[in-house]
């Protein structure tokens, strides 16, 4: 692939994690909330706003540290990806969680647009993912449960 193709993809990956295009931005959803509302459980929903964040930010850095190479264990599956069902979250473990979500963002950014990186050479200690692919999972994921947070929102009336 050459440079400026790179580039551009690159580009587009980058939107596709930081921007909102046709959906809210993880940030705009997770914004203005109490730890009330954080920590609340809706009618009929499994999770909490701060679950599905936490589930956000341990998928994610699970994503990254696999991305970045073959000493990475991944967690338990699903146990390990989740916070327990009763836990909650004050607010240093709430802006904790946010912060790594964009400090672990902008580590895979960082990845994207390293001069050696090949976006679709199959990781060395993978099954055939790619960087591209890993690019596109976590921006899939994120704007999964971002929806997510949005309707628990709405559900709360703090939507």
């Amino acid at each position: 692939m050459d440079q400026t193709t790179k580039k551009g993809i690159v580009t587009e990956l980058i939107s596709l994690l930081t921007q909102g295009n046709a959906h809210v931005t993880f940030e705009d959803a997770c914004a203005d909330l109490t730890p009330a509302q954080w920590n609340q459980h809706a009618p009929e929903a499994p999770y909490t706003i701060w679950q599905l964040a936490d589930h956000i930010r341990i998928a994610q850095w699970d994503i990254v540290e696999f991305s970045l190479g073959a000493e990475h264990t991944s967690p338990e599956w699903p146990a390990g990806y989740w916070p327990a069902q009763t836990a909650t979250a004050d607010e240093a473990q709430w802006y904790q969680t946010l912060a790594q979500i964009q400090a672990d963002r902008q580590r895979f950014i960082d990845l994207l647009q390293h001069p050696t990186t090949d976006l679709l050479a199959p990781l060395p200690h993978g099954d055939g993912q790619t960087i591209l692919r890993e690019a596109l999972l976590i921006g899939d994921h994120t704007a999964y449960h971002t929806g997510e947070i949005i309707l628990i929102r709405r559900l709360l009336h703090a939507w």
